[in-house]
């Protein structure tokens, strides 16, 4: 019988592993952490019964994901709860962009650009389960709904700064600027509205919703799906060669995966690795980083705007021109006064979260790869930019930089919490220009992190693909 190991239990080596489960094959996952899960844990970071997400945190692929979706994965305790607000952009003049599920509220905040941004994501949202169907496939494939990804493909080629331009005042273009900063890379470049475009389209589609208990939740689900279908978890194990991985399942297991970053892959497979594989995985690059606060408040963030106090995330850096300057600067390795922050208010939806009138805060910075500075204080001034006396109501603090993030997940390289920086070239074709983008020239090796089509995300997406181009060489 053919048998199968997968190397890292984030969420797309969890989704590998159920798949190949489900084909029959016996499945071990192993994992160096103590905890399985990768970028979806959650622990009491600053005190005892506050609890924060330790990297993911809101997940609009996850509730999206074609894969997750057919799991059920809600008869395993997961729930999904949505904010009132999915997403507040403040501007230093009070107003804010406002992204909800009820295209009216975004409409409404918008002001001259509503009708604008509702022209601009109705499509999107009429036809998003076949857009999903086709972007969460690897980019060379027969597209299944040709009218629908051109139609999508033609706005998403164009630079975030010059889609951006189509709106006429500051909250809309900063609140597309925003979304689109997710990327972690510059904004004025093509390709770079895609990132935008299928972010703030699924808020109005689908949400962007966080896991009831925090983001471990996820993980716990797709452990009991695995668990069902036989499959078994390893922890506290770090795998170091393909040698080693035979050891472990008692022979040469028919199908490997990696959930791994590239630079994990050349460490685990050395020679083996075809001379062209290697090279191009040698040249994979890998984008700024992510310098994460986590903060335990008295009561609730003061913000100037009101739709902020409802809102799940915020994207705190300013105008559409702030934010592209940010963003450009970020990438040169150059630290910014004032770097654009991702915040996030999951208790408003979710108190278990909270402990005694105490609540958890999750904040990121992007900052330039490995940068080794200590960037607290500006991530707090941008908060206080827009919520003054927010300072004064901070309890505790946790504080992980790039290193730390690189300590707590080895495929965070520098930091860089997407696996992988998303240049238009990486956008395209990741890890290596391939027909088959998971695989490594190693038989029955396959990748299968967020370095892989479709990328960054709680979706399980990548994993889910990968093992299904493992099975089809069975």
């Amino acid at each position: 019988m053919s048998s199968a190991v997968v190397v890292g239990s984030g969420p797309n080596g969890l989704a590998g592993a159920i798949r190949l489960a489900q084909a029959g094959l016996p499945v071990t996952v192993v994992e160096a952490h103590e905890r399985p899960g990768g970028g979806t844990r959650t622990s009491e970071l600053t005190l005892p019964g506050v609890l924060h997400d330790d990297c993911a945190a809101f997940h609009p692929t996850g509730v999206a994901s074609p894969f997750f979706r057919s799991l059920g994965l809600e008869r395993h305790g997961l729930r999904w709860l949505w904010p009132e607000v999915d997403l507040a952009h403040p501007l230093d003049d009070g107003r804010a962009g406002v992204a909800a599920r009820d295209m009216s509220a975004s409409v409404a905040s918008l002001g001259v650009d509503g009708e604008r941004w509702r022209r601009m994501f109705a499509p999107i949202v009429r036809n998003f389960d076949d857009l999903m169907d086709e972007v969460l496939r690897p980019v060379v494939h027969l597209p299944g709904h040709p009218v629908t990804l051109g139609r999508f493909g033609m706005k998403a080629a164009l630079p975030a700064t010059v889609l951006a331009r189509r709106f006429r005042d500051d909250p809309a273009r900063a609140l597309f600027t925003g979304v689109a900063a997710h990327k972690f890379g510059r904004l004025d470049g093509v390709l770079s509205a895609s990132v935008g475009l299928m972010l703030a389209g699924s808020a109005h589609a689908v949400g962007w919703p966080v896991a009831e208990g925090g983001t471990e939740a996820i993980t716990r689900a797709l452990l009991a799906e695995l668990a069902e279908l036989g499959g078994k978890v390893v922890t506290g194990v770090r795998v170091e060669s393909l040698a080693q991985v035979s050891e472990l399942a008692g022979g040469r297991p028919d199908v490997v995966l990696l959930d791994t970053a590239p630079a994990g892959a050349l460490d685990i497979l050395g020679d083996r690795l075809p001379p062209r594989v290697r090279r191009a995985l040698t040249r994979y690059s890998y984008g700024p980083a992510a310098f994460k606060v986590d903060l335990a408040i008295e009561g609730d963030v003061p913000w100037t705007n009101e739709a902020c106090r409802r809102a799940g995330t915020l994207h705190l850096g300013g105008t559409a021109e702030q934010i592209a300057a940010i963003e450009r600067e970020t990438v040169r390795g150059r630290m910014p006064d004032q770097p654009f922050v991702l915040f996030g208010q999951q208790y408003l939806i979710d108190p278990s979260r909270s402990a005694g009138g105490i609540n958890p805060i999750y904040a990121y910075a992007h900052v330039p790869h490995g940068y080794d500075g200590d960037a607290t204080e500006a991530i707090i001034g941008q908060v206080e930019r827009f919520a003054p006396g927010f300072r004064d109501r901070i309890v505790a603090t946790a504080v992980r930089g790039p290193a730390d993030l690189e300590a707590y997940n080895a495929n965070y390289v520098g930091g860089d919490i997407s696996a992988g920086a998303n240049t238009a070239r990486q956008i395209t074709f990741r890890p290596r220009v391939a027909l088959d983008p998971y695989a490594l020239g190693v038989d029955g090796v396959h990748l299968c992190s967020s370095a892989t089509p479709p990328g960054g995300g709680v979706h399980g997406m990548g994993g889910f693909n990968a093992a299904e181009a493992a099975l089809k060489r069975l």
